[in-house]
């Protein structure tokens, strides 16, 4: 079993602690990001929580949730990856209902994932 090899990076002052503004207007807070060593390429993942996806008694859907991720994948990852001169083949926005342990099943949770191929100035979406 190969494992990946990962890096958490350190959140950039106060954007870890403030509500990420979002198209469908849900509460979204970027928990965690980590750098991701694929065998022979590099993925950085963007950690967000976003209680409303809850399927128990949220209200927001992944069809609704969808824009929100590209939306962070422009806004935040593109700026984040220049900042610290990352050049990932991927970035991954995850959204959560709940703090979960990167890589540790947890049923109970509602978690929505997108892959894109970051470009100069857009996130490219790719499917998984």
């Amino acid at each position: 079993m190969i494992r990946s090899a990962l890096i958490y990076c350190a959140l950039a002052g106060p954007v870890a602690a403030q509500q990420m503004q979002v198209p469908s207007g849900q509460p979204v807070t970027l928990s965690e990001v980590l750098i991701d060593e694929h065998p022979g390429e590099t993925w950085v993942r963007f950690r967000f929580i976003a209680p409303d996806i809850a399927r128990d008694g949220g209200a927001i859907s992944y069809e609704i949730a969808a824009p929100d991720m590209d939306h962070l994948c422009e806004t935040l990852a593109l700026g984040y990856l220049q900042q610290y001169e990352l050049t990932p083949a991927r970035v991954v926005i995850s959204l959560s209902d709940r703090l979960v342990p990167f890589g540790t099943p947890t049923p109970e949770a509602t978690q929505f994932f997108e892959a894109y191929r970051p470009e100069a100035t857009r996130c490219i979406w790719e499917e998984f």
